[in-house]
């Protein structure tokens, strides 16, 4: 199984101390933590892209490209790209300039981000039309990434006349569909893209149905199943032992949840709740505990979604960079040689 860190780019207080980084500092914080991730054995970073909430991360090409250079291994990838909010060429421009700096280490997951409504009409969109976009733009992506002289022609977007964007990429982009619903995983199984599960927020069984339709409709799109690959994300810590982890990451885990919580509620109006229940999490989005809990449980995580890529999220809710360093070398240390085939 390959592992990855993740990071969504929130940049809170720290619930104890109160101490709150810049966010040019937490800019910083993301290389380091990618350069310590490489240190320790990890195959890949993902990272996310938030607008106009206090998610700070918006231009993950930009900061993978920094990314790239303190952490030369490791494939460089996002958690997800907001394809509906983006123009496809734009897009493909800037994942194309990425992969001509790191040839061959560059991925794009692409998502819907219709949690977060309110980022739809800010950029004159209608979340009524997400689904429909979503579908839309990325084949407009795959298309402009994979061909030359593209003429097109669709609904959300001016046609384009014999285009070709530009650098072009040294070799096919890999795409995921960050996918949480049966039609995603289809939209997913069509294009022939890997399955990216958003399964921080749930346990992994409520997963299982949206992979069980990706295999249906990979075949049936008649790929081969031997191409399926499959991945999950979960918040994250490695602590000396069971007291620890209750001590230093549970505080800020139930700050961090409560953030997010506020924020989708207040991108819902209210409709959606996520309350903070460590019990539920400990048993569902997270891995964490001492290094053998965390080993017990990416096997029972592995056993119920056979995935290949395990997204590890180790940086929320005002870590310290001390800390921060500490569980993820443990992590690769003591985690990372017995995580599944």
């Amino acid at each position: 199984m390959q592992s990855a860190i993740m990071s969504l780019g929130d940049n809170l207080a720290h619930p104890q101390t109160n101490e709150r980084i810049s966010e040019s500092d937490r800019h910083r914080q993301l290389v380091n933590y990618a350069g310590w991730a490489d240190d320790a054995g990890f195959n890949a970073v993902h990272i996310g892209e938030h607008h106009f909430n206090d998610y700070m991360l918006s231009s993950p090409p930009v900061v993978l490209s920094a990314i790239g250079e303190r952490a030369p291994n490791l494939i460089l990838s996002t958690a997800v790209t907001l394809i509906p909010t983006l123009d496809p060429a734009r897009l493909a421009e800037d994942y194309a300039s990425l992969d001509n700096l790191f040839p061959g280490r560059v991925e794009i997951v692409a998502g819907r981000g219709n949690f977060f409504s309110r980022t739809y009409p800010a950029f004159g969109l209608s979340i009524h039309d997400a689904r429909e976009i979503f579908a839309e733009k990325i084949g407009l992506v795959h298309t402009l990434l994979s061909s030359e002289n593209v003429t097109w022609t669709g609904k959300f977007r001016e046609p384009l006349d014999n285009i070709t964007t530009r650098p072009r990429p040294t070799r096919e982009i890999p795409m995921w569909v960050g996918a949480g619903s049966h039609e995603s995983a289809e939209l997913a199984a069509r294009w022939g893209f890997h399955l990216m599960l958003p399964s921080v927020f749930g346990h992994p069984k409520m997963f299982v149905p949206i992979i069980e339709r990706y295999r249906e409709a990979w075949q049936e799109f008649g790929r081969d199943p031997a191409d399926i690959h499959i991945g999950s994300c979960a918040h994250a810590f490695a602590g000396k032992d069971t007291q620890d982890m209750l001590k230093r990451f549970v505080p800020r885990y139930g700050h961090y949840w409560n953030f997010v919580d506020d924020l989708i509620r207040a991108n819902t109006d209210g409709k959606v709740k996520l309350p903070f229940d460590l019990d539920a999490s400990l048993s569902g989005p997270a891995v964490a505990g001492s290094s053998q809990e965390c080993v017990e449980r990416m096997s029972e995580i592995h056993e119920l979604l056979g995935h290949d890529r395990q997204l590890f999220m180790f940086d929320m809710g005002g870590i310290s960079n001390n800390e921060l360093q500490e569980t993820v070398q443990r992590f690769g240390e003591e985690v990372l040689p017995y995580l599944p085939d």
